[in-house]
């Protein structure tokens, strides 16, 4: 009896051991009183690069004044079946691959690099020799289609809108559900491109406080975010998967058997 008690006590404790490891990894921020977090200091501001869509919208004291540089869409249409003026609807600027956009009036205006103020200061200065002397214009840019995603292991991957241009990996996590109890904290991939179109591979431990001073903590416009598996996920898929194949394989054999065993039979 005791040496069949000896192998249950060294199996519990060998699962009490490992209950603990996975807790352990199951926390951010696991050193957080520990890290210095002066590097982070800094106001985020995104950058406008090639294929983002741009909204821009000038506003002057006298409307008419302003009216040619706000170009509206056209897709109202009328009692007699023709298309009229939506103004209601503002025309959105795609920023093409060399980083640039056809403002009206003004013409080819070179955007990608800049923050959205100084977008706004470049097209402010663009505009005002158009304008009287005594014209103050207000030009308001905002990015339409600053979005990430969120894959993998959390609870709902998707798509995640960024309106405020300023989301953090954990935010857009957050948006996504957080992590499940199976994602691998420690190893969170990051895929970016940058403004030339090359993609960069980055690795993230949330677990690890200094994530805060990365330069990557904060989402860039069409950031892919994959949470991996860890590995009682893994496994329990690989256990799952063959145990499949083995209650398929003896269906297809006991299948195979009652048919020999019906033509000897007969």
């Amino acid at each position: 009896m005791k040496k069949l008690l000896i192998p249950i006590v060294f199996m519990a404790i060998a699962l009490l051991l490992d209950a603990c490891s996975s807790a352990k990894q199951v926390a951010y921020f696991q050193n957080i009183d520990s890290v210095s977090l002066a590097s982070s200091k800094g106001l985020y501001d995104a950058r406008i690069m090639p294929k983002d869509l741009l909204t821009i919208t000038v506003v002057t004291s006298d409307p008419a004044t302003s009216k040619p540089f706000n170009l509206s869409i056209s897709n109202t249409l009328g009692t007699d079946g023709r298309l009229g003026s939506n103004t209601g609807s503002l025309l959105q600027y795609l920023v093409d691959n060399e980083g640039n956009i056809n403002f009206p009036i003004v013409g080819t205006v070179h955007v990608a690099g800049l923050t959205k103020n100084e977008c706004q200061d470049l097209i402010k200065s663009k505009v005002q020799p158009f304008l009287a002397a005594s014209e103050v214009p207000v030009v308001t840019v905002s990015m339409s289609s600053y979005r990430v995603t969120v894959a993998g292991e959390v609870t709902a991957p998707k798509v995640v809108p960024v309106s405020t241009e300023k989301m953090s990996v954990l935010e857009a996590i957050a948006q996504a559900g957080d992590l499940t109890i199976y994602g691998r904290r420690d190893n969170v991939l990051l895929i970016r491109e940058n403004s030339n179109g090359q993609k960069e591979a980055h690795r993230l431990n949330l677990n690890d406080a200094n994530v805060i001073n990365s330069p990557y903590y904060y989402v860039q416009q069409n950031d892919y975010i994959y949470v991996e598996p860890n590995s009682t996920k893994a496994k329990n898929s690989a256990i799952g998967q063959s145990t499949t194949l083995w209650f398929s394989f003896v269906s297809i054999m006991t299948s195979v058997a009652s048919l020999l065993v019906n033509i000897i039979r007969n």
